[in-house]
């Protein structure tokens, strides 16, 4: 017969062993962009929408995430989750996601309107001044050649709409005044660097370059 030390210390080791099996059976399996077809519908009806505008913290368009990197996508809805990043649209809406989720919606927008071309745009050298600008920033060092080619978390910048770049640099300005900003510490470093006027021409001068990104409508709201 077992004594109570050697039962106590069974029945630790077998609760033990079930929480072990139960996280490996909620861990993240690789995103599934034909899972993500039915979880996207709270998406669609800002992101699907060719020029839609969101009026928080004020009016502009929703950004083009079509095109975007899974990894870049999976880190802002993270962002969103846990509050680095406040928008109370978005918030509610990545709460909601579970890992899985977030994996699936991710790997969905990398490839949604992959064989769609993006909307149409020149190459424009910058002139002296936002070349300097970009230099200050160190720009390309996160978010590649063009600003198109960006490494790791980072987004894809070239093309994303003016009016959202705009809202957004300055969102990296503000963190903590409130339901607004936006927490990373890189990008607030490299934000406050500058003036609002030198952040508009900035997002002028990145909304103008070629691009991957684009917004692809939804055929039908399931």
């Amino acid at each position: 017969m077992k004594t109570l030390p050697s039962l106590i210390c069974s029945l630790s080791l077998a609760i033990a062993g079930l929480l072990t099996g139960a996280a490996h059976a909620q861990e993240t399996k690789p995103g599934d962009p034909v899972a993500a077809q039915k979880k996207v519908a709270m998406c669609i009806g800002c992101h699907g929408i060719i020029g839609y505008q969101a009026s928080f913290p004020e009016i502009h368009r929703v950004p083009m995430i079509s095109g975007q990197s899974a990894k870049y996508i999976a880190s802002a809805l993270n962002a969103y989750k846990k509050g680095e990043r406040k928008h109370p649209t978005m918030r509610g809406i990545a709460a909601s996601l579970t890992d899985q989720d977030i994996a699936d919606i991710s790997v969905y927008y990398e490839g949604n309107g992959k064989n769609l071309p993006a909307h149409a745009s020149k190459s424009v050298a910058p002139n002296a001044e936002i070349d300097a600008l970009l230099k200050k920033g160190n720009c390309s060092s996160c978010h590649g050649a063009d600003l198109n080619k960006p490494i790791d978390v980072y987004p894809k910048l070239a093309g994303q709409y003016e009016d959202y770049l705009f809202v957004a640099l300055k969102s990296y300005q503000t963190d903590g005044k409130g339901p607004i900003g936006r927490g990373n510490p890189i990008m607030a470093a490299q934000a406050k660097m500058f003036t609002l006027p030198e952040l508009k021409l900035l997002a002028h001068y990145i909304g103008g370059l070629p691009s991957d990104l684009k917004t692809v409508p939804q055929a039908k709201f399931r």
